[in-house]
This record gives C-alpha cells, structure tokens and sequence, in this order.
C-alpha cells in the first residue's frame, strides 16, 4: 500500500479535474461495473493519510455531498505475476514496462480503470482496490502530512507500554504512515523499533515525532519535484555510520507483521535484553 505522500502525490494529479465529466470508461476493473461513472462528474478529491477519495455526481450543478456514492481509497494490492506492478495514479499517460518479464515479454501494465473527461485528458488508475462508499468521515487531526495533525495525541500514543514500532503503523494516530516512514524515523531518532514507548523519555518521544513529520514532508516535496527520497536504514545493508543492518519481521501478537531494519549499534533497545542474534540480507 503507498504511503502518505504518493497518495498526495496521486491527489494532486486527480485535482485538475474537478469540475469536469466523464465522457469515456476502460479498463479491467471487475468488481465495479465501470459503465457506472459514464456521464458522472468528479465534483471533488480529498486525501487522508493512506486513503484517496473521489466524489462524483450525474449533475455539475451538485453542490453537496448527500448520499451520492464515493469510490473506496485507493490501496496497493500484493504483488503478482512475475513483474512488479505499477500502483497508483497516472494523468494524461499510461505506466510502460520498464524491464521485460520471465518470458522475456515487454508487456506494459494494465490499468485497472481508465476515466477520459470532457477537456480532453485522462486518469489511469492501477493495481489499487475501488469500491463505492457514503461520505467518508476524515480525521485530519490523525493524518501525518495535515497541518491539523493532533502532536499531543500522537505523543500519548507513543508513550504506551509496547513497542513504539507497532504505535507507529498504528492508522488511529499516525494516518499516512507506513512501512518506510516507520523505519526511516526510528533510525533517525535512534531509537530502536522493540523499545517500549513507556520506557523513552519525553524529548525521545518528540523526537521521534519530529522525524515521522519531517521525513514525510520531505518525501513528499520530493514526489512533487519528481525527485526520488533517500533512506538510511530502509533495505539497507549497512547503515550510514558503517554498522550491519538487522531485518526481521515485527509485529503485535496476533496481527501484521511487517519487515523492519535497524542498527543495534545506532539504536540501543530499550530495556536491554538479549543480544541480537537475526540478520537476514
């Protein structure tokens, strides 16, 4: 699933179409029926941590919400085939192969749907989950790249007595982060991702917040420039000061478990317990 800031990314090429109608409909989608959105207007875009959404209605003079259906936040299905697929949003171009497959085919990514509009351009939406959704409610006070981002609320979650890795991808009180903020940040802070939130002082915390806010921010100017973000620890073999990088899975019990890097060097754990004995490349 991308994290926040492609999908700011991806809302900032939808926007130059509010306003205008859907005139033609492609691609493989089949969970909607897509002959749905013929003649519909996108009357709005908003975005929300990890989660896009787009408004339509059958009238351009539709100045409210009400009851009218919303497609479901764009999300990053797992991976398939034998290439890696493209994700996300693209305006006014299709995504090409940039490398051929296992069967040495240069076959190009199919977009899950296509809508053309009036003025002439068009948005290629892939490998993402859609679906129709009621007016969403959005708590911008949780989304990391909103200037309503709550600090106080996120600094009480962190302070909890389990480990700050699983705070961080928790979508309640940091909405838009993922799997490469949570690492970049905590590498960043020094702190390593089992320490328990409780046992990090104050200024640990706030610094760590400090990092989630501006590795995110800064990412995504990045995306907006078109230049690619740099990490330090993520899938990294050794991290900037020279140390071996250590990856495993984290996760709390019973639920997701997600790949993290970390150096023991750069990030003592808090308690201390037993030496880190897994090192995966």
């Amino acid at each position: 699933m991308p994290e926040g800031p492609s999908v700011r990314k991806f809302h900032h090429l939808i926007s130059p179409f509010v306003g205008q109608q859907v005139v033609k409909v492609g691609g493989s989608i089949k969970k909607l029926n897509s002959a749905t959105f013929q003649s519909l207007w996108l009357q709005d875009t908003q975005v929300h941590g990890k989660e896009l959404f787009l408004r339509f209605d059958p009238d351009e003079e539709t100045g409210s919400l009400g009851n009218n259906p919303l497609p479901e936040p764009l999300e990053k299905k797992e991976e398939a085939g034998d290439q890696k697929q493209t994700f996300g949003v693209r305006a006014n171009e299709f995504s090409r192969a940039k490398k051929p497959n296992k069967r040495g085919d240069w076959k190009d990514p199919i977009p899950r749907l296509v809508l053309h509009f009036g003025g002439g351009g068009f948005l290629a939406f892939y490998n993402c989950q859609m679906s129709w959704r009621s007016s969403p409610v959005l708590r911008p006070t949780s989304d990391i790249l909103s200037e309503k981002f709550h600090r106080g609320r996120a600094l009480e979650a962190l302070g909890q007595e389990q480990p700050v890795c699983y705070t961080l991808l928790d979508q309640r009180y940091f909405s838009g982060l993922g799997n490469i903020i949570k690492n970049e940040a905590l590498y960043r802070a020094g702190i390593h991702p089992l320490s328990l939130g409780s046992l990090l002082s104050p200024p640990q915390l706030e610094i760590l917040v400090d990092q989630v806010v501006g590795f995110s921010a800064h990412w995504l100017q990045g995306k907006m420039q078109g230049t690619q973000q740099h990490t330090e620890i993520y899938q990294k073999e050794q991290c900037p000061a020279g140390h071996q990088v250590m990856k495993e899975a984290f996760g709390p019990p019973g639920g997701f478990q997600r790949l993290t890097w970390w150096c023991p060097q750069c990030q003592p754990r808090l308690p201390p317990d037993e030496p880190e004995q897994v090192q995966l490349s």
